[in-house]
């Protein structure tokens, strides 16, 4: 196995048609991104976007247990904490969102094979994919809001997008969420088994692209195998949920979504536990989600992506995010010493300043 943290190929298909490959390669971190996995993938899809004998590009992730469990926080603590460091986490953010876009508004299909843990910037990797695919191991989540961080990689757009406020939920929770939730939602487009991928990759590589739209190939492709695969489908919870989910933060303040969220959380089933996550989670954090969910509703991907580097870049100076990242990975007290410590406390000026470029 290459060590190397991202590895490219091709594979030959049918005529001269090839299937660009990226594959996170660093499962030992669960696949987490670092900047030079960011910069190399970003390369090779600007490469790939404009070499006319790839059709299509296929992305995944050694290992079975994660796609990509986030980014790179560790580097990311460092940029907080260490003064030749400080830059860093600014080019990280700056350079991931870019990707993003670029996955968003890659011009051929990308077909992002999400098995396992896949959670915040991996999601931000998934979600902008033409055809997302989860599987019966798939495990989403942005959880950042308990480490004094909030959704970002697109997320004021695509929680936006998602039914009803299943969104707002998700964000102010860090709830986990299956493959069939992930459909529901919209971020993902096919469940299929994952003991079916080498298949649906022979078909792929086997396909007749000079015959038909390559969105087409893969399309129909990826639907072929996703009946085969019915069976295998767990139940979705958000589905199931959905109206409870709703009325939790059908409210006029964050506050007020707290109260109802913390109410649920006394119950015992996937909706209880998902709310609990509120108990552990940053007031700083719970705050900026909220205002930021609610003034994205109507602005484009570009323009949220533009609010979330001025979010978080000054997440990275400000000192929630980084206690928050000592207490539950690097130190692992599990003790966070917020700025305030509950929603009621906060100064609006404090959350008003993240805004601020």
């Amino acid at each position: 196995m290459s060590d190397q943290p991202i590895v490219f190929e091709e594979w030959k298909s049918t005529g001269d048609a090839s299937i660009g490959v990226a594959r996170l390669n660093a499962p030992r971190s669960l696949n987490s991104l670092s900047l030079e996995m960011i910069r190399r993938l970003r390369s090779q899809l600007q490469h790939w976007a404009s070499d006319p004998g790839i059709r299509a590009v296929w992305l995944e992730a050694s290992g079975d247990k994660a796609f990509c469990a986030g980014g790179d926080i560790v580097a990311l603590y460092r940029s907080m904490t260490e003064a030749r460091s400080a830059i860093e986490g600014e080019r990280f953010f700056t350079e991931e969102y870019q990707l993003d876009y670029e996955i968003h508004t890659f011009p051929k299909p990308i077909v992002c094979w999400g098995n396992g843990i896949v959670m915040g910037g991996g999601i931000g990797l998934m979600v902008g994919a033409s055809h997302r695919v989860v599987t019966e191991h798939s495990t989403l989540a942005m959880p950042e809001v308990s480490i004094g961080l909030y959704p970002d990689v697109g997320a004021g757009w695509f929680l936006n997008r998602m039914p009803g406020d299943v969104g707002l939920f998700l964000g102010l929770t860090g709830a986990r969420i299956n493959g069939p939730d992930a459909l529901f939602a919209g971020i993902a487009d096919r469940f299929i088994r994952h003991d079916l991928k080498p298949g649906v990759i022979d078909a792929l590589v086997g396909a007749e692209w000079q015959r038909q739209p390559a969105h087409h190939v893969v399309g129909s492709t990826l639907r072929q195998f996703e009946c085969r695969s019915t069976e295998a489908m767990p139940e979705s919870a958000v589905r199931t949920h959905f109206d409870e989910i709703n009325r939790a933060v059908d409210t006029e303040t964050v506050e007020q979504a707290a109260h109802q969220l913390a109410e649920l959380g006394s119950r015992d089933d996937w909706l209880g536990r998902s709310a609990r996550g509120l108990g552990g989670a940053s007031p700083t954090s719970l705050a900026l989600t909220w205002r930021h969910y609610h003034q994205s509703r109507l602005d484009s991907l570009a323009q949220v992506l533009d609010s979330e580097l001025v979010l978080s870049c000054n997440c990275l100076t400000k000192g929630e995010f980084a206690e928050g990242v000592r207490a539950l990975l690097i130190e692992k007290d599990g003790q966070p010493r917020w700025r305030y410590p509950s929603l009621a406390s906060m100064d609006s000026e404090w959350i008003d300043a993240f805004f601020r470029q």
